[in-house]
């Protein structure tokens, strides 16, 4: 009897073995994901004139739905070699663009065991706090760049290298000029260097980032102004200071060089901004955060009555541009400054100060209550500095592991400065509700 009993151990002994040396050969591992968002707005002032009308309302409103579908595939051997495709749709209800559909994310990434890799292709990026560089996923189209990146990880050190060239249909045999106009990125070259460190045994993070950009200047067979690029930099670090029941966070960025006007104009730009931001987790899962956003403006900003213009020239542009960041987790949801430009295209900077609370309720209930205060950077002629005060509202319930609802609403209240800025009469009152129903579920996974 103690016989069998032992073979019988002996032989699960050497099935399980077996088995496990079966499932540590598995090298290859393909995966299978779909994301799916269905977005709605309503929206009630501060909207832009309509373009076939000559008048301004304060009760203009717009109400849509939107979709956003990402099919994702994952290919993964061993450690060493990486593949990844997003294929998104995005379209408003009720539309049937054929051109909706596109290659959101697609590249391969080799690494080595020594740290060393190298990624190259569409890449969604996301660096530090996203202030400079982030996913701007709440746009919905959301931002990936054409890029090869090298680097080494290892060892608390992250350094990165980001190249980029951009072509588009329009230079096939003139390779100097590159028009940004038709969907592409804003940018003809790129080059950035990204350094972090985590300090070992000690909550504190550090980054340093470096960003070259070749901007397209001039206008395609124009001889007063021939095609010509211009470049500008952008330069600073951010820190990260997180003990246990408290984050701190600080940033700082410079950008020179040339820019780019309206009318494909250079023009030299010196610009900075700080920030700075504070966050203590309570107890019963409650959080409090402060902050304040300083972002540099021109020296001086016309500002003029509804239906005139201001026309001045800078030789020196001043207002820092938050470039390819998160800019709706930064400024208020509303993000009213940075994604629609003043009435005369400069800008008079912006000066945020805000404070927040944010609790969960229920273990699957997350809400959050901000208030910002907003006002220029520039001292403006005959106006007050202060645009306007904002509150934005969150809530979002996890109905389960790949299901959630997110939903908020902004009110904002303008001043006669916000008005004049814009020209609408609508940027004194403004509101704003949304909600985003996001589903992700992995659908497939095969190893082998």
């Amino acid at each position: 009897m103690m016989k069998k009993t032992f073979l019988a151990l002996l032989l699960l002994l050497t099935l399980s073995t077996s088995c496990w040396a079966q499932e540590a050969e598995k090298k290859n591992q393909l995966t299978f994901g779909v994301n799916f968002m269905a977005h709605g707005e309503a929206c009630g002032g501060g909207l832009p004139k309509d373009e076939d009308s000559k008048t301004q309302s304060s009760n203009k409103k717009s109400y849509f739905l939107l979709s956003r579908l990402r099919l994702n595939v994952d290919y993964q051997r061993q450690q060493f070699l990486q593949a990844h495709a997003v294929i998104q749709n995005k379209n408003v209800w009720g539309t049937n663009n054929s051109q909706a559909l596109n290659l959101y994310e697609g590249w391969v990434r080799l690494s080595t065991k020594f740290g060393l890799f190298a990624k190259v292709g569409r890449i969604a990026l996301s660096y530090d706090d996203e202030r400079i560089i982030g996913l701007n996923d709440f746009a919905m189209a959301a931002l990936s760049h054409d890029v090869l990146l090298a680097g080494y990880e290892g060892y608390g050190h992250k350094a990165h290298v980001i190249l980029g060239y951009n072509q588009n249909g329009s230079n096939v045999y003139k390779s100097t000029y590159y028009d940004s106009s038709v969907g592409s990125q804003a940018y003809k070259t790129m080059q950035t260097v990204w350094y972090h460190y985590d300090v070992p045994k000690f909550p504190l993070g550090v980054s340093l980032l470096f960003m070259n950009f070749g901007l397209q200047a001039g206008k395609e067979d124009n001889r007063n102004n021939p095609p010509h690029m211009v470049c500008q930099q952008t330069y600073g670090g951010y820190i990260n200071f997180h003990p246990k029941f408290m984050t701190l966070e600080g940033s700082y960025y410079r950008q020179s060089g040339k820019n780019v006007s309206r009318d494909m104009e250079d023009y030299d730009i010196q610009a900075w901004m700080a920030s700075a931001k504070a966050t203590v987790n309570l107890p019963l899962n409650f959080g409090v955060e402060v902050g304040y956003d300083y972002l540099s403006g021109d020296d001086y900003v016309p500002v003029v009555k509804k239906g005139t213009l201001g026309l001045v020239r800078h030789a020196l542009r001043k207002g820092f541009c938050p470039l390819y960041g998160s800019r709706t987790k930064f400024y208020g949801i509303l993000d009213f400054f940075y994604e629609s430009a003043y009435i005369n295209g400069f800008t008079p900077g912006l000066q945020n100060a805000f404070a927040g609370v944010k609790g969960s309720f229920f273990s699957k209930l997350d809400v959050g209550v901000t208030y910002h205060y907003l006002a220029t950077a520039t001292k403006l002629e005959k106006l007050s500095r202060t645009l306007g005060h904002s509150i934005d509202i969150t809530a979002q319930y996890q109905f389960m592991k790949d299901v959630k609802l997110v939903a908020g609403y902004t009110h904002m209240i303008g001043t006669e400065t916000m008005a004049r800025l814009k020209q609408e009469d609508s940027s004194e009152q403004a509101r704003w509700g949304w909600f985003s129903l996001v589903v992700s579920p992995s659908i497939f996974t095969a190893k082998w």
